[in-house]
């Protein structure tokens, strides 16, 4: 049985994630929490598996309880945000203090929106309850890795591409920021992200990292020592010339799962640039990117899926590998490694 813990201002908030969460019947909601500090002393007493936690509360904020839990109490955590550019601001700042994931809110139509992620909701408990061990080892850690530095590469990859879902905004800071400022091509990043997010997470990984990040925008000329985050709910892809991106412009964008999707990502990259590519899969729920990671082996380009052991969910990581189209299987914390080294 998997014990939550619901923290929200909101009384309607904590009895629709209740009602929404044990309609599961591996999942039970152990306590209610009215503000951040109730949250504090809830996971102490309660000892819950999961944590929802809101962002905006009174006595103490979700940020502020989210330090103090982390610090003295690690466990998954929830985040529940506001789709507003402050709402996506806070999130990414949670995401940064160890909250595994957000669960977007729409506050004028919070019932309906709340309906909606009904599946979202429960999926995304059931799978990071998993990984208490994981964030726990990730909230004692100290110490950063350095950054990695290349005076010399072999020339033979001209382009990254990396997909990625839930826990992949943590996971993509630890890569991106270990990546060295002189990369000598650009990289394309499809992470499941709803509008107005992507744009908070590339300004704050531009600041964390020598190299230049930003939310592609449509027409963008591809440039070497650049990340291009495709635009939230938005798909993202390359021209057939390869030197522009495309956002959600024609027939490519209909009918995909997620936006912005993998495989539709890497798929181009595949078409384009073939063995010269290389393609990066992080953690995430579901399969996205194995249709693309397999256009990528058959033109022969280079693969990298992070392994089990540090992804938060071996979802999309585990589809590629299952399917041994990984050239390598990698600890999150060894992907740049393996990059600069075939670069």
């Amino acid at each position: 049985m998997i014990k939550v813990l619901i923290a929200d201002d909101s009384a309607f908030m904590r009895k629709a994630i209740s009602k929404i969460v044990e309609k599961d019947s591996q999942i039970k909601v152990v306590g209610l929490a009215r503000n951040g500090e109730e949250a504090v002393q809830k996971v102490k007493s309660l000892r819950p598996d999961v944590l929802t936690l809101d962002i905006e509360m009174p006595v103490l904020n979700g940020l502020d309880a989210l330090k103090i839990i982390m610090a003295e109490d690690p466990l998954p955590v929830l985040m529940i945000s506001s789709l507003t550019k402050e709402g996506s601001a806070e999130t990414i700042k949670a995401l940064e203090l160890g909250a595994v994931d957000y669960i977007p809110k729409n506050l004028s139509y919070v019932s309906l929106d709340i309906l909606k992620l009904e599946n979202e909701i429960r999926g995304k408990i059931k799978h990071i309850a998993r990984k208490k061990r994981l964030v726990r080892s990730r909230a004692k850690q100290e110490h950063r890795q350095e950054r990695l530095t290349a005076t010399t590469y072999k020339g033979g990859y001209k382009i990254i591409s990396i997909g990625a879902s839930t826990g992949g905004p943590g996971a993509l800071q630890d890569l991106i920021t270990l990546l060295p400022g002189n990369l000598p091509c650009s990289v394309l990043i499809a992470q499941h992200m709803p509008a107005g997010f992507t744009r908070t997470f590339a300004e704050r990984l531009d600041s964390l990292s020598p190299l230049t990040i930003k939310e592609a925008q449509d027409r963008d000329t591809l440039q070497k020592n650049t990340v291009y985050i495709a635009p939230g709910s938005q798909n993202m892809y390359l021209s057939k010339k390869g030197a522009k991106v495309i956002i959600n412009t024609n027939k490519k964008d209909m009918g995909t799962l997620y936006k912005p999707s993998v495989d539709i990502l890497i798929s181009s990259v595949a078409d384009i640039y073939g063995r010269t590519a290389v393609g990066v899969i992080l953690t995430g729920m579901g399969n996205d990117g194995l249709l693309g990671m397999r256009k990528l082996k058959e033109k022969k380009g280079y693969i990298i899926a992070q392994d089990e052991a540090t992804s938060i969910i071996y979802g999309m990581p585990k589809a590629v590998v299952d399917e041994r189209l990984a050239d390598v299987v990698s600890p999150l914390h060894e992907i740049a490694n393996h990059i600069i080294g075939i670069l």
